[in-house]
């Protein structure tokens, strides 16, 4: 007789539920929002999809970026069972900063950063971002040269003029995309956002990233200067899957195939 794990599905959208909710006989909890959670004896407790109480729980697939989810990822951290993406790695990564600081340990397209702390000023003679937060897609960024004030703690870089483009690993397959936008600031999200060829640079400077981080899936955000020279931007622990539709068959592949295991 065939056993089945009740797994858990957290933050997955309607559209990718019901595609994995068909291909699978056993259990899901489901739940677009963070859920509470309970660690006791090594097991997960995850409340119900409907009614109240708590189930137990022996995998669980996380999907999003939340404002209250680091507390839910260090719990599933804690509990150590079978998470995908792994846990552990995300909890490392869920905070963009030091994320960052991890990943210039280990990428060969580095560049000096600064920092400046809330409610200090700063005055630079170069073209400079900064950075805060723990958002992507072009939030909580500023440009300017001369005389700044922070309101937040922030990492400081020169600007770079050229082509931004991502790296994005989900499982076994790979893509490179150009990304687009009315602005300096460039995301995935522009309908002129595309894919385009893969530069082998990127890509291994990419996977060793991932592999030093203990990732299962990551995108890295680089800008290609107009004289060829490299530089890594962003490394984003839950890179999006639903802009493309290649993209959103292979992550759904990869995690049924994870379920399925």
């Amino acid at each position: 007789m065939t056993t089945y794990n009740r797994i858990a599905l957290v933050g997955i959208e309607w559209e990718e539920y019901q595609v994995i909710k068909s291909s699978y006989a056993g259990l899901i909890i489901w739940h677009q929002s963070i859920p509470k959670i309970v660690v006791k004896n090594g097991v997960l407790y995850m409340e119900k999809q409907t009614g109240v109480g708590m189930l137990p729980v022996d995998k669980v697939v996380y999907y999003g970026i939340y404002d209250n989810d680091f507390d839910f990822i260090t719990g599933l951290a804690i509990w150590g069972g079978p998470c995908f993406p792994n846990a552990t790695a995300m909890l490392d990564c869920r905070l963009k900063i030091p994320c960052l600081i991890k990943a210039m340990n280990f990428t060969r397209f580095s560049q000096p950063r600064g920092f400046v702390a809330a409610g200090a000023e700063v005055e630079v003679s170069e073209d400079t971002v900064a950075k805060w937060g723990n958002w992507h897609c072009g939030e909580n960024k500023h440009r300017f040269l001369g005389h700044w004030e922070s309101d937040y703690a922030a990492t400081i870089e020169p600007f770079f003029e050229g082509e931004a483009v991502r790296i994005m690993v989900v499982g076994d397959k790979v893509w490179q995309i150009k990304l687009e936008g009315e602005t300096w600031l460039k995301s995935i999200h522009p309908e002129t956002a595309c894919f385009m060829k893969i530069d082998p640079e990127l890509l291994d400077d990419t996977m060793h990233i991932k592999r030093a981080l203990s990732m299962d899936m990551i995108g890295n955000d680089y800008v290609v200067s107009d004289y060829g020279t490299k530089y890594l931007l962003e490394v984003n622990h839950i890179p999006n899957i639903t802009r493309f539709e290649e993209v959103r068959k292979a992550y759904l592949e990869t995690v049924m195939q994870w379920i399925a295991d």
